[in-house]
């Protein structure tokens, strides 16, 4: 028989006499037990038994262990600590009323006395071994006790209930050890599958949470068929923050004053803040008091507090006690966030930002907001901890900017776009990038500003941030610091940075080198080359206003130093030429009108025009740079592009006579819509003494630019975009402008190499002209050849061959026509007299326009009875009709023959020598045109008419066209015997 240890026969017979008694006592605790298997602690097996565990060990002051081991179909639950005693068993029996109330036990979890009820959820048998005893529970022996009342009531409340008794009222002694190591077990024998799969996952959900809200314990180990689990060591694992108190008197009398009365007793209050040390581990999303509860929980971190529970021990009742705690587990949270923020962690995400979870979630995160901002959490860019309170943002800032910026700053933090809400929530007050700029300034180093600029690298792909350092200050070269980067020039190292103060005047505004930095750039600023400072409006103005400077030396320092980096950033920059420098005799004078001493410009230049450039000037930049600014060694050329006719740039303007070659070159006399795509002109043609032109023509021949400016011709395009080649500035000024010794151009004169048939009606150009290039030659306006003749040079060759006095023989007056004919510009009047051929061909003569005739065919040449003749051929047959005003021969003479002739074959040989020849002739005895007798005629037909063989040799070859066969078909006709040698010959033609 098993030993009564701990009287449970004496519990039996108490409550069964009290069932019996008042059966609506037997309802009462049947319903009540229910609800708690069915309600409140239907999931809280695993926990519940835990916590008896945990309270055991803190009985017995020794660190506690349990284990749960699940095999067949079987839970057992075994912990050390202290062991069950009669207290235990009565409690366990009793509904709400815990054992767990003497000073001993003060800092126990169980509170209420019914956590055990919570296995009924999986047995209706539980059993507890204990080294001292055991006790068991059996709903099947509980049914039994009542039917053997004979309690017609209770029987009758059994039915109604379908045999559902309240288990854990009435307890059975038994026998049995808890396992080796153990001071107590607790056996459930499963009910059913479904219990069995609810504690399987239980057993899986059981983690670290078991450890942090039962202080008591220091391991729990989890055995079951396919796993082997052991939780300990939970601060391994996290950041673990306590606090616990105990209320006063006064405290408990207004905090405990709405809870029960067992409550009341317990003065003390716990709360546990665990951050996990893996950001991989999941937490559970509710507040646990101290074991888990239904109340949602937003933040990252694990909150277990002894806060009051509601009848249903799933929710925490509002009210004074609620409040208090909350309050201290803010201060916890605030005091666990300092902690981990000295040890350098990023406590910003632990911040609470967003929506609330819940009511009770509502007040730690509002209560918790409230306690952050005095706390220090943040580090300040410096490295010290500051309350948020004390803290500043600067929106936009990276990392890197806050550096630079902290010394500036007070209470700078660093702060991720990330960490915006947390902040906000902190209450941490925000400046705005562009109000920070705004206050910066002050006598710092150029070299600051560069690392400060260094800082912003990252920043400045933002469009907003780079708007927000619209003011950013930079120091300039000259001393200045000015608010912005945009338009600022940034120098390369070929800057001397040095020489730019001179320009500060005039609103140049380049970067102190020890301050640039690519940011600047992407900020606006402009990288500087030599070229684009000498082309900045400013620098534009000093040169123009030199001579007015107060320091015109510095600006020209400051030029010609920038120009000597580098003289071909100079080129187009024309207006460079005004800038003032010192001559030989220290006068001021513009670049333009100063040469180099000795030089070839000096030679042929005016005196009186142009000064020597100071000696140490020339030694201090060099030749290259003086010429870039329009110092001469020798003849100068501007140039320019993309010119309107009509509106001539500023660089062309000073030119001597440019709007006159303007208007001259124009198509159609008219300047408007035309232009040239580049045009390259020679300067200072005016200033060349008359007796220095012969060097000077020797000079720009020999020398490519000036070469290339005076020979090359422009091209115009006129409104309708045809293209149109003119004579350059150059060539045009020097034919209307140079004399010679006699006053008269040397333009129109013959050139050393011209066709002495030309020249014998031109004046000779002087001797020296023959050392001159040829193409240079022509271009100042010798003429070589009749396409060299301008208007005016064609109309005196007209006047001089029409000279009564010049004797001109047949070949020279021949090969003249032939050149004219071909000339598109003629002068503006015809002349009154012509030269012509004598009628008998030997020899020319001069006549009236009006008694001369241009024949463009051979046949017309036997017309003696037609007056002088100008002979022509095609094309230049017409020209010549065009240049003299006098008509064509067929345009006088009708061309008509007289009378009729014989036809005839044309030899065979004939048409195998010269196939086009017409294969019938028509033969005359005598053969007359328009009444006058010729040997040979090809009339409108294109039919030969001849009267002899040499006339019929011509006409056949005109017929043909094939004038240049005529001696063939001649020698043929004449002399048939050589038909052979010619046929031979003609194999080679």
């Amino acid at each position: 028989m098993t030993d009564d240890v701990f009287g449970t026969a004496g519990i039996r017979e108490r409550v069964l006499a009290g069932w019996a008694a008042a059966p609506v006592r037997f309802r009462e605790d049947a319903n009540a037990e229910e609800e708690l298997a069915l309600g409140g602690y239907v999931d809280r097996l695993v926990i519940e038994l835990a916590q008896n565990a945990a309270d055991a060990a803190t009985r017995a002051g020794t660190p506690g262990r349990v284990l749960y081991e699940f095999r067949a179909n079987t839970l057992v639950v075994a912990n050390t600590g202290a062991p069950l005693d009669a207290d235990g068993v009565e409690s366990l029996a009793t509904l709400r009323a815990s054992a767990k109330r003497d000073e001993r036990v003060a800092s126990s979890v169980g509170r209420f006395g019914v956590g055990f009820s919570a296995v009924l959820a999986v047995t209706d048998e539980p059993v507890v071994m204990s080294r001292t005893g055991g006790v068991r529970f059996s709903k099947a022996d509980t049914a039994a006790a009542i039917a053997d009342l004979g309690s017609a009531s209770l029987d009758t409340e059994l039915r109604r209930r379908d045999g559902q008794v309240p288990v854990l009222r009435l307890p059975f002694a038994t026998e049995g050890e808890p396992p080796a190591g153990y001071d107590t077990a607790v056996i459930l024998p499963l009910r059913d599958e479904a219990a069995a799969d609810l504690v399987r996952r239980l057993l899986t959900e059981a983690d670290d949470a078991l450890l942090l809200a039962l202080p008591g314990l220091e391991r729990i180990e989890i055995e079951t068929d396919d796993t082997h689990r052991i939780l300990e060591n939970a601060a391994d694992r996290w950041h673990i923050h306590r606090a616990a108190g105990t209320f006063t008197t006064v405290e408990r009398e207004h905090l405990l004053a709405d809870r029960p009365t067992e409550e009341r007793t317990r003065p003390t209050w716990s709360v546990v803040w665990a951050l996990p040390r893996s950001p991989l581990t999941e937490l559970p999303p509710v507040v646990h008091a101290p074991t888990p509860t239904d109340e949602p929980f937003s933040l990252p971190a694990l909150l277990l507090a002894t806060f009051p529970l509601d009848s249903t021990r799933r929710h925490v009742a509002t009210g004074p006690l609620t409040d208090r705690l909350v309050r201290e587990a803010a201060t916890s949270y605030g005091e666990l966030l300092r902690q981990r923020a000295e040890n350098r962690d990023d406590v910003l995400p632990l911040v609470p930002t967003g929506l609330a979870a819940g009511a009770l979630d509502r007040m730690l995160r509002d209560e918790i907001l409230r306690v952050l901002p005095s706390i220090p959490i943040l580090s300040a860019v410096d490295g010290t901890m500051l309350q948020p309170s004390e803290a500043v943002v600067v929106d936009g800032a990276d990392e890197a900017f806050n550096e630079v910026l902290a010394p500036l700053v007070p209470g700078l933090i660093h702060a991720r776009r990330e960490d915006r809400f947390a902040l906000d929530a902190l209450q941490v007050r925000r400046l705005e990038l562009a109000e920070v700029v705004d206050q910066l300034g002050g006598e710092a180093p150029p070299g600051w500003w560069r690392t400060l600029y260094a800082g912003l690298s990252t920043m400045v792909t933002d469009p907003l941030i780079r708007e927000s350092l619209g003011t950013l200050p930079v120091p300039l070269a000259d001393g200045r610091l000015v608010r912005g980067a945009r338009g600022l020039l940034l120098p390369g190292p070929e800057i001397p940075v040095d020489t730019l103060a001179a320009f500060g005047e005039y609103g140049v505004r380049v970067v102190h080198p020890d301050a640039v930095d690519p940011v600047l750039e992407r900020l606006g600023a402009i990288p500087a080359t030599p070229r684009s400072l000498l082309e900045d409006g400013a620098v534009r103005a000093a040169v123009e206003h030199s001579a007015d400077a107060d320091d015109p030396d510095a600006i020209a320092h400051a030029v010609l130093s920038l120009v000597a980096a580098d003289p071909t950033q100079a080129e187009g920059l024309w207006w460079l030429s005004d800038l003032v420098l010192r001559d030989a005799d220290g006068e001021l004078v513009p670049a333009n009108a100063l040469v180099v001493e000795g030089s070839d410009a000096q030679a042929v230049l005016d005196a009186d025009e142009v000064a020597s450039i100071a000696g140490d000037v020339l030694d201090r930049y060099g030749l290259p740079a003086l010429e870039a600014v329009g110092v001469l060694a020798s003849l100068g050329v501007v140039g320019a592009s993309d010119v309107a006719l009509d509106r001539l740039p500023e660089a062309l303007q000073d030119l001597d006579g440019i709007e006159d070659w303007a208007h001259d070159v124009a198509p159609d006399g008219s300047r408007y819509g035309a232009t040239i795509g580049e045009l390259e002109a020679i300067r200072d043609l005016d200033w060349i003494t008359d007796d220095s032109w012969p060097k000077a023509l020797q000079i720009l021949g020999s020398e490519p630019e000036l070469r290339r400016a005076l020979v090359t011709q422009v091209r115009v395009v006129g409104p309708d975009d045809r293209p149109l080649g003119v004579p350059s500035y150059a060539a045009w000024w020097i034919r209307e402008h140079v004399l010679l010794d006699d006053g008269e151009p040397l333009a129109g004169r013959a050139d050393p190499d011209a066709e002495p048939v030309l020249a014998t009606f031109l004046d000779e150009a002087p001797a020296w002209t023959a050392g001159l290039d040829p193409e240079v030659r022509t271009a100042v306006g010798l003429v070589r050849d009749v396409g060299d003749l301008d208007a005016d040079g064609i109309g005196l060759v007209l006047d001089r061959l029409a000279d009564p006095e010049r004797e001109v023989d047949e070949a020279s007056i021949l090969r003249l026509w032939n050149r004219l004919g071909t000339l598109a510009l003629f002068p503006g009047a015809p002349p009154a007299q012509v030269r012509v051929l004598d009628t008998d061909g030997r020899g020319t003569r001069v006549t009236d326009a009006d008694g001369a005739m241009v024949v463009d065919g051979p046949m017309w040449v036997q017309r003696d009875d037609l007056g002088g003749f100008v002979v022509g051929s095609g094309a230049a047959a017409d020209g010549l009709s065009d240049l003299f005003d006098v008509p064509l021969a067929q345009e006088v003479a009708e061309g008509k023959i007289n009378g009729e002739g014989t036809a005839a074959d044309v030899p065979a040989i004939v048409r195998e020598l010269v196939p086009e020849v017409p294969a019938t002739w028509w033969e005359h005895e005598e053969l007359t045109v328009d009444g006058v007798e010729v040997s040979w005629w090809v009339d409108a037909d294109g039919v030969p008419h001849a009267a002899t063989f040499d006339g019929l040799a011509k006409a056949l070859a005109w017929a043909a066209g094939r004038w240049d066969r005529r001696h063939v078909i001649r020698a043929v006709l004449n002399e048939p015997d050589r038909s052979v040698e010619l046929l031979v010959d003609a194999v080679y033609d």
